[in-house]
């Protein structure tokens, strides 16, 4: 029987279940990653599990979101990830050693092994030929426990490239393409594999480009074969040892075809405030400036810095733009300064800040009022950026430098005319440094016994989460509208991700960004039964937070109704017991208003039985109307959401799984 990459890489890990699409099925997991802003409640939640040590092959743990040390809490979390690293038996990126994706792929990653993170953008392993996907920080948790991940197995979009980049193109370009095509829902359900002579052509950075921002197409994660391209990667690394050819059998088919003629492809650029709202740079090019950025997680290889500052050596940048440089890890760091390229950037007046997420995740960097941001982050959802009303553009490094030359929305193909600018050419795509001095590695069994956590005042306990009751009667706190983000549901930024290891700190931002009053009502609700939120298609779009789900719990939230949910958000709602459902008639969404009350009884023989859940409308003491809601629960899932989520099953069956 014949395979495709994914096919074979999901094979090698099934524990359970079939290769047929809409299936369940759970896999065994390799490798962990965690990053700080999601790390703390997972390390809190490996120590309400009693367990002793990691049970996976490697687990690492970032500090690349909170570096901003404005006070004490993220220092003193830095210090708890430290101490839980040392007690549970897993690797420690320090703070300042740069993003976890890029990091991960250059010491860490190994074609054929699976990979599950704590960041929905762990998918960019997908470029050595990995199963990397993202989840809550929950399932990591229980991946760390040696426990397998649950998933309905996706179908597999295969996308045919053709040809080569033109000049002024670069990978980014051809992710904005495929948003431009599907938008922020096209790869719900799938895995993206890319495949077809084109691939050939694309570093192992490139295809990191491309794999990570697969995410913003809600893709289960996406795939590249192991090919010759990561063997020079990987030896690049001092690493080949860890390479091994995963390719596509020759008779290879997918559930979904596509192609690509790279060839063909223009500058791109998408506008605010979704990553799928794209259109060519042409269209929007003239419109003044405030900010360019480069570098993240989605733009991370050196050949993206080192083609910006190539760009801006003989014309510098125009003074009224803050010209930001984020490298993506210290090992970037470093080879742009043995190479030379370090030097023009600053010449040019970047503003080089320490190797991490920074301004991507509204940590620094926010742009001016009513200003334009154009930045290589893989999103720009509204005030992600730290700014109220922010006009934020996702576009290629030479898409952002050209742009900083002029102080406008550039077209870099008209660089060659208006300054007689060539396109960079022989720019490193390898490093030639390796660095791994700030990573600390686990310490002995032995050792690790003789570790306490370290826990400063501001990191407090999971709270407790009661078993789902069989009647709930629960007040509409919020209905809203298709595509909200987890940004928008538990905002990031300086203001916030301090308290991401105190959730009832962290829950009063809950909705904030769009309705600043829900805390009260939430809380006034919860003492009533507690509280529903309404909502339309895509719900929890974007980041694999799981502060998303546990702060709303917290708040008294016991039930999420929407016409689709994001999958990772849907998985964090069950972890934590709380019951998703979708309309069966999407219209039935219209006959709900904030402030009814949605009444539902018999929920578990109900949920056991897989049928519908009726719901009863009741407004000011009156039903005014009833629906049917759709659970689509696995019979794992069932039993979690009955018993309050994974960790209250835990504390009643003795067992995590």
């Amino acid at each position: 029987m014949t395979h495709n990459v994914t096919q074979k890489l999901i094979d090698s890990h099934l524990v359970e279940g079939t290769l047929d699409p809409g299936t369940d099925i759970a896999l065994r997991i390799d490798q962990t990653l965690t990053q700080d802003a999601t790390g703390t409640t997972v390390m809190l939640e490996l120590e309400a599990m009693g367990l002793d040590r990691v049970r996976t092959e490697l687990s690492a743990q970032y500090v690349d979101h909170n570096l901003l040390q404005t006070d004490s809490r993220n220092a003193d979390d830095h210090l708890f990830l430290l101490s839980a690293c040392r007690r549970f038996g897993v690797w420690y990126s320090r703070p300042g050693n740069g993003v976890s994706h890029p990091v991960h792929q250059q010491r860490f990653g190994v074609p054929g092994k699976s990979l599950l993170g704590s960041d929905s953008h762990t998918p960019a392993a997908g470029s050595l030929g990995m199963l990397a996907m993202g989840a809550g920080g929950l399932e990591v948790a229980l991946a760390m426990a040696g426990q397998p991940y649950h998933i309905e197995m996706p179908e597999v979009w295969g996308v045919r490239l053709t040809g080569e980049l033109p000049d002024w193109v670069s990978a980014k370009d051809v992710i904005l393409e495929m948003l431009r095509r599907h938008d922020v829902d096209g790869g719900v359900g799938r895995i993206i594999e890319y495949h077809g002579p084109g691939v050939d052509r694309l570093s192992a950075m490139d295809r990191h480009v491309i794999a990570n921002m697969g995410t913003e197409l809600g893709a289960t994660t996406t795939v590249f074969p192991s090919d010759d391209v990561v063997r020079r990667f990987l030896a690049a690394q001092g690493r080949e040892d860890d390479w091994t050819e995963i390719r596509a059998d020759e008779a290879a088919v997918y559930d979904v075809d596509e192609e690509i003629d790279l060839s063909s492809l223009v500058p791109l650029i998408a506008l605010p405030s979704s990553p799928g709202n794209v259109v060519p740079v042409s269209e929007v090019a003239g419109a003044e400036i405030y900010q360019a950025y480069i570098g993240s997680s989605a733009n991370p290889g050196l050949r993206d810095f080192a083609v910006a500052a190539a760009m801006v050596r003989e014309h510098g940048t125009d003074p009224s733009v803050s010209f930001d440089v984020n490298p993506s890890s210290r090992q970037t760091l470093h080879n742009l300064i043995e190479l030379g390229y370090l030097q023009p950037l600053l010449d040019a007046g970047a503003r080089i800040h320490q190797a991490g997420c920074n301004g991507c995740i509204g940590m620094g960097q926010a742009p001016a009022t009513h200003s334009i941001s154009l930045r290589t982050v893989p999103r720009n959802f509204p005030d992600r950026s730290g700014t109220k009303d922010d006009r934020v553009y996702l576009c290629s490094p030479e898409t952002a430098a050209a742009s900083a030359i002029t102080g406008r929305i550039t077209d870099p193909r008209d660089l060659e005319r208006d300054l007689g600018l060539s396109y960079p050419r022989d720019i490193p795509h390898e490093d030639s440094v390796v660095s791994t001095e700030w990573l600390v590695p686990p310490l002995s069994p032995e050792e690790s016994a003789q570790v306490e956590l370290r826990k400063g005042p501001n990191i407090v306990s999971l709270p407790d989460m009661p078993a789902l009751p069989d009647e709930l009667s629960l007040t509409v706190l919020i209905k809203l509208g298709d595509d909200v983000s987890t940004d928008e549901i538990m905002p990031a930024g300086n203001a916030v991700l301090p308290f991401r290891s105190n959730v009832p700190e962290i829950a009063r931002f809950v909705f904030g960004p769009i309705d600043e009053s829900f805390h009260d009502r939430a809380i006034a609700a919860r003492g009533d039964g507690g509280g529903v939120v309404v909502a339309g298609d895509n719900y929890g779009q974007g980041s694999s937070r799981e502060h998303a789900a546990l702060a709303p719990r917290h708040l008294g939230v016991r039930a999420k109704i929407v016409r689709s949910f994001a999958r990772i958000h849907r998985e964090n709602l069950v972890n934590f017991g709380i019951l998703p459902l979708t309309f069966i008639d999407p219209d039935d969404y219209d006959a709900i208003a904030r402030g009814d009350v949605l009444q539902m009884s018999g929920l578990a023989a109900r949920l056991r039985a897989g049928g519908p859940v009726g719901v009863r409308i009741v407004r000011e003491g009156r039903e005014v109307g009833r629906f049917d809601a759709r659970p689509e629960l696995s019979k794992r899932d069932v039993g979690l959401l009955l018993a309050g989520g994974v960790l209250s099953a835990g504390k009643t069956t003795g067992d995590v799984h």
